[in-house]
């Protein structure tokens, strides 16, 4: 009304569409928590503004091998390259300064025979440091700095070959290699144990070399506070496991079932079924380490749940079987699972108000089920005389 007498520009009015858009409520899902250890075991960590970066030049061997191949590959290049420039640069100063590259008469004898060039003095650097040595040149008594330079030349060389084929070794023998074939279930579980809830996963080894001395702990990372008020936003919690013979170690020659009690010191003691969502801050890390039965090397695989990653009330499915006199795995039921009875409460209240672990399990819950059903019998076998 207002626009149209012309006391409100019409850029200024909104339309009816917009302005009931604007009065309704909109709100914003809330995103997924940050992982602090991805599926595949990378931490989710960036280090910045580190100001001492020279700590890295401290240990130059340990900064080659963590590198990216490429970049190994252009060290690699860029060292022989730059050394065999070098040393040739100084063997045609010495062809230079003894007058090795002017014209001389028969009886002339040269430091290094046939090098007149830096092209020369070049080619002859590489022959020198990786030993080809076509015959053309060669060095001769005349200069006793030659002979230094040809020392010194070796020497550089072979400590060059070292450390270069000690770091490539190192990139390909790296023990996390070893760890793309131990796997862990994509989901955990939560579900009862001997009358007591339990946080189970499931752990294989694809190879039949064997991790030895394998051993798994577990984590809860989460954001905490202290009394003090002092803010911990990744505050580590070591989770004790299940293990009759009260060690971390397992035989890890068959998929394994990992399991926790959830008891009063549990940081999973105030867990429920309905705080299992995408909104609850809780990150579950599982680790396991190992020595390769093959290389010696120690291993560590590492992998990590949220909190809806885990399914309460579910159990993993057997995939061991006896086929032929051995013991057959199989894989595709690896992380398969299938629900069971299992209350939704947390182990506090289940602990506070114990019920029978029977009433959970499947034959008491069929045989309620017939007892509550009543069938009416069809005939009887004394007709009954009405009174």
């Amino acid at each position: 009304m207002l626009s149209r007498k012309g006391l409100i520009p019409e850029e200024y009015v909104l339309s009816p569409r917009l302005a009931e858009e604007l009065q309704e409520p909109r709100y914003r899902a809330q995103e997924r928590r940050a992982r602090f250890v991805a599926k595949n075991g990378t931490c989710n960590v960036s280090h910045k503004n580190i100001r001492e970066q020279g700590r890295f030049l401290l240990d130059v061997f340990t900064t080659v091998v963590d590198l990216r191949w490429r970049h190994t590959l252009l060290i690699f290049t860029m060292s022989f390259l730059c050394t065999w420039l070098l040393f040739g640069m100084v063997w045609w100063l010495i062809a230079f300064a003894h007058g090795d590259l002017d014209l001389q008469d028969g009886d002339f004898v040269p430091c290094v025979t046939s090098v007149q060039s830096f092209t020369a003095a070049f080619l002859f650097s590489i022959e020198v440091q990786v030993t080809i040595g076509f015959g053309g040149r060669m060095i001769t008594e005349e200069c006793p700095a030659a002979i230094l330079v040809l020392i010194v030349q070796n020497i550089v060389g072979l400590v060059i070959n070292a450390i270069m084929l000690g770091c490539i070794f190192m990139k390909t023998a790296q023990a996390h290699r070893r760890a793309e074939t131990l796997i862990f279930s994509k989901h955990a579980v939560i579900a009862l144990r001997n009358g007591k809830l339990c946080f189970m996963l499931r752990v294989g080894d694809l190879r039949k070399s064997m991790i030895i001395s394998a051993t798994i702990r577990m984590q809860v990372v989460r954001k905490s506070s202290s009394a003090e008020g002092e803010v911990q936003p990744l505050h580590q919690i070591d989770i004790q496991m299940e293990n009759p013979i009260n060690t971390s170690g397992i035989f890890l020659v068959s998929p394994l079932i990992i399991c926790h009690t959830i008891t009063k010191d549990s940081p999973l003691y105030e867990l429920s079924a309905t705080d299992l969502t995408h909104h609850q801050d809780l990150e579950i890390i599982v680790i396991l380490e190992g020595v390769v039965e093959t290389t010696g090397i120690t291993t560590q695989a590492r992998t990590s749940y949220l909190a809806d990653e885990i399914l309460w009330g579910q159990r993993f499915v057997p995939i061991i079987s006896e086929e032929d006199g051995r013991y057959a795995v199989d894989y595709s039921k690896f992380g398969n699972t299938v629900k069971v009875p299992t209350p939704t409460c947390t182990a506090r209240q289940l602990e506070e108000d114990p019920q029978d672990p029977r009433s959970f399990s499947p034959k008491s819950i069929v045989r309620k089920r017939n007892m509550s059903v009543r069938v009416k019998p069809k005939f009887t076998l004394l007709d009954e005389e009405p009174s």
